[in-house]
């Protein structure tokens, strides 16, 4: 009885050690390739194979084949650089790119340059694209026709890493900077606009000047003409008249003030007052 049931236990000890390793090399044999990933397959005889496997869960022959992941989702970068102007100006810009790999060519791209593809690719095609699109502008165009250089860089980036597998998504000037003797003389030229302006406008308002002075000389001396034929047509009786109307303005003026008091045109009041002491 005794030698049964240890026969017994060593049987479910094989075969829970059986079901162990079975379980282990299925758990080997299994792996996930989660959202937004891609993953090729190393093989130990006969290298990277160019099947690329897509999301879910897939199987493998252990120890023989070995999964490797890639993220094929859009990845931010930013990469500065100091180059030279046509004219000679030193420009500080910095890009940002969104880039992500080709799923087609990640077995080109694990085989040829690696997981970390993105840091051993895009400084070097950047800086070379800069330097080369920069160098047909000069520092004035390059603020001016900032779109105009935007494109040409996008243009010449993305055709860059195509030859890499790398696609670009977006690429946008999020700097742009330049050297302190052209920004002094960026700011000299402003200033002497604003001048040239100011001074504009002083000659136009000194003309308008000018123009009215003439215009109320001439309407002046137009008056003058007229006033010289009236009193020749009128004589005296149009002097008279104007006296009358100038004592009436007075009259009417003096009339409404409170400090003034009328006396009798017959009598001396001062005379009066003597006379009363």
């Amino acid at each position: 009885m005794a030698a049964a049931a240890q026969k017994l236990l060593s049987r479910m000890g094989t075969l829970g050690v059986g079901l162990a390793v079975a379980g282990g090399v299925a758990q080997s044999a299994l792996y996930n390739v989660d959202g937004g990933q891609r993953a090729v397959i190393f093989d130990r005889f006969s290298g990277v194979k160019n099947e690329i496997v897509g999301e879910g869960t897939h199987f493998i022959i252990p120890w023989v084949q070995r999964p490797i992941h890639f993220d094929i989702r859009s990845t931010p970068r930013a990469i500065s650089t100091i180059t030279g102007s046509k004219d000679l100006q030193n420009v500080q810009i910095t890009l940002r790119i969104l880039h992500r790999p080709d799923p087609a060519k990640l077995p080109s791209i694990y085989l040829n340059i690696g997981l970390d593809y993105a840091e051993r690719v895009l400084p070097s095609i950047t800086n070379e694209v800069l330097k080369a699109v920069v160098a047909q502008f000069d520092a004035h165009e390059m603020i001016t026709q900032r779109e105009k250089v935007s494109k040409h860089v996008s243009d010449a980036l993305c055709e860059r890493a195509a030859q890499f597998g790398l696609l670009l998504d977006d690429i946008s000037i999020t700097h742009l900077g330049f050297g302190r003797e052209f920004t002094e003389a960026v700011e000299m030229k402003q200033v002497a606009q604003q001048e040239a302006e100011k001074a504009k406008y002083l000659v136009e308002k000194a003309e308008q000047m000018k123009i009215a002075a003439i215009t109320t000389a001439e309407g002046d001396a137009q008056a003058a003409k007229l006033l010289s034929l009236a009193f020749k047509g009128a004589g005296d009786s149009l002097i008279e008249l104007r006296k009358i109307e100038a004592a009436e303005e007075i009259a009417e003026r003096m009339a409404k003030a409170k400090n003034v008091a009328y006396l009798p045109s017959n009598q001396n009041t001062l005379l009066n007052l003597n006379q009363i002491q």
